[in-house]
């Protein structure tokens, strides 16, 4: 399975750390330039997805949206069902390269395969369909952010393209996010335990390059101002999320933290 990896030109830190790590799982890459919003800052006058219209997306989450796009342009006239897209922060499971060096783990309808985890709540489904080295997959059923690491069908990715030719959107949003239709009307599946993280939630060596903008985007959008709610609100709330919590429970759904399968070989 072709894997990409996503490395700006004056990043050159994170190219040797991605680099040492397909190394150290015996693993080959190719990499792709990533788009720097310092060299385009007409980026964010292009037109936004509507979910935008508050908190407008900043010029490096644009960039990073146009630099996997180039990467699902690669996977959408390969030859191969699927490839695997990587930024180049991640830390990898001591047993990733037995899944990445072979697709024929892949569920036949998988459209994409979330590879990571962001050691926060998501929802999967209950039932799971083990993959070999001790990986299962399950179905994806709320957004888990981030697209550090991911499988991506040829389909999906000329669809992703599709999507974008117009319009700009989070990649994240895109692929992991169900509220939009390039993921709602798709099979997304996790991988579980994950294959990979961020280095900011291991050593924190590489920290995140879009979070100073991104978190600016946020308070100008007024939306981190916390106010007080209504306690009629506050009940309606409360009741949506119990009935959600019931109906979830009877699709045979759970909320979940995805674990990281240890970087370091067991002894």
């Amino acid at each position: 399975m072709k894997c990409l990896v996503i490395n700006l030109d004056r990043s050159p830190d994170r190219l040797a750390h991605i680099t040492a790590e397909f190394a150290r799982i015996g693993v080959a890459f190719e990499r792709i330039v990533a788009i720097d919003a310092r060299d385009h800052p007409d980026l964010v006058l292009q037109p936004q997805h509507a979910m935008y219209a508050i908190r407008h997306l900043s010029g490096s989450e644009i960039a990073c949206m146009h630099s996997h796009r180039a990467c699902w342009s690669i996977i959408a006239q390969d030859d191969a069902p699927y490839g695997a897209i990587f930024e180049d922060d991640m830390v990898f499971s001591a047993k990733a390269g037995a899944l990445l060096a072979d697709a024929r783990w892949i569920p036949a309808d998988a459209d994409a395969i979330k590879l990571e985890t962001f050691f926060s709540k998501t929802m999967i489904q209950r039932k799971k369909t083990p993959v070999g080295h001790g990986f299962s997959v399950f179905r994806l059923r709320r957004s888990h952010m981030g697209t550090g690491g991911y499988v991506l069908s040829r389909q999906m990715a000329r669809d992703l393209l599709e999507a974008t030719a117009q319009t700009n959107a989070a990649a994240d949003d895109l692929v992991f996010n169900p509220a939009f239709p390039t993921s709602g009307s798709k099979t997304i599946y996790q991988l579980v335990p994950a294959l990979c993280a961020q280095d900011q939630f291991m050593d924190d060596r590489l920290p995140s390059l879009l979070s100073e903008e991104r978190d600016a985007e946020w308070v100008a959008s007024g939306l981190t101002v916390k106010r007080k709610k209504p306690i009629a609100e506050k009940i309606r709330t409360e009741t949506r999320r119990i009935v959600e919590w019931i109906i979830d429970f009877c699709r045979l759904r759970q909320y979940r933290v995805i674990p990281l399968d240890p970087p370091a070989a067991e002894e």
